[in-house]
């Protein structure tokens, strides 16, 4: 009878995978049936047969300190000239319906007042002008 305790007591060194194979082939069969379904993503690229065309250097807005304003045209050479508000606008509408795309950066002195800023950008708005921006200087150090 000693000997039948002994049997009974002893601990089991066998691992039983038949469970952890069932799990595996649910796992297989729900991949299997679920992988048809997916879409994957669709990625639009560009072909190859259209040309890019440089970008147009943009027009620079420049407000003073004693608020006149100039214009310099950067695709021209960049020479500075002076204009006034009616020029700037004839001259900005003339550029646009030449390049659709034309940007327009505004750059003001420090000392210039935020008002005289915002009322060339409101007038550049009210002339449809899209593509408006700020130039600014980088801080040095």
């Amino acid at each position: 009878m000693r000997s039948n305790r002994r049997t009974g007591n002893r601990l089991m060194n066998e691992i039983n995978v038949v469970p952890y194979i069932d799990v595996m082939l649910v796992l297989l069969v729900i991949f299997m049936v679920t992988a048809p379904l997916m879409n994957p993503g669709k990625i639009d690229l560009p072909s190859v047969s259209q040309s890019l065309a440089p970008p147009v250097a943009p027009l620079e807005v420049i407000i003073r300190k004693d608020a006149t304003l100039a214009l310099r045209d950067h695709s021209r050479g960049g020479q500075e000239s002076r204009v006034t508000r009616d020029e700037l606008i004839v001259i900005l509408k003339a550029r646009q319906g030449a390049h659709a795309d034309q940007a327009v950066v505004i750059s003001a002195d420090k000392n210039v007042r935020y008002e005289e800023v915002i009322n060339v950008m409101d007038v550049l708005q009210r002339q449809h002008i899209q593509k408006v921006g700020l130039l600014t200087q980088a801080k040095a150090g």
